[in-house]
């Protein structure tokens, strides 16, 4: 892997880090406004909501803090994915029923109206970068398994 590559993929995974500590943290202080965002894609049941509510934004916290520290980055870049692709399919299903919501991502206060079609293009771009750091992150392990190969050769 070259230095340019190393250097993208920490870009990459701290990015996606960055993100997704920073929606989980802002979902985390106001856990009743989210639930309403939650309920408003009118896709689970009125319980639901706040059991979404409350422990998705933990979920994208803990997944953030992972990439953040280089720890279990492909565990956490499956948690990631798979939010976002439900998150996508649920964007999809609102604008295929015509609802006008915001998507309560970062913002769950209501202060920042994002429509569901800005959403689901930032989360393209998201899935783009899940599926750029799982490869660079591969390249990455493969080299570092085959230098450790070299030097248990070199040793014997």
């Amino acid at each position: 892997m070259s230095r340019a590559e190393w250097l993208f993929y920490h870009l990459c995974r701290l990015t996606l880090a960055l993100v997704f500590v920073y929606a989980g943290a802002v979902k985390i202080q106001d856990v009743v406004a989210f639930a309403g965002h939650v309920a408003a894609y009118q896709i689970l049941p009125y319980a639901m909501n706040y059991l979404v509510a409350a422990t998705l934004p933990y979920v994208e916290f803990l997944a953030g803090v992972l990439l953040l520290l280089n720890v279990r980055v492909r565990p956490a870049l499956v948690a990631i994915g798979g939010m976002t692709l439900v998150f996508m399919v649920a964007l999809v299903s609102v604008l295929l029923r015509g609802l006008d919501i915001d998507c309560g991502c970062f913002d769950p206060a209501g202060g920042e109206d994002v429509s569901a079609g800005i959403a689901l293009l930032r989360d393209v771009g998201l899935m783009v970068l899940v599926g750029l750091t799982w490869a660079l992150r591969s390249r990455l392990t493969t080299r570092s398994a085959r230098c450790e190969a070299r030097k248990t050769l070199k040793v014997r």
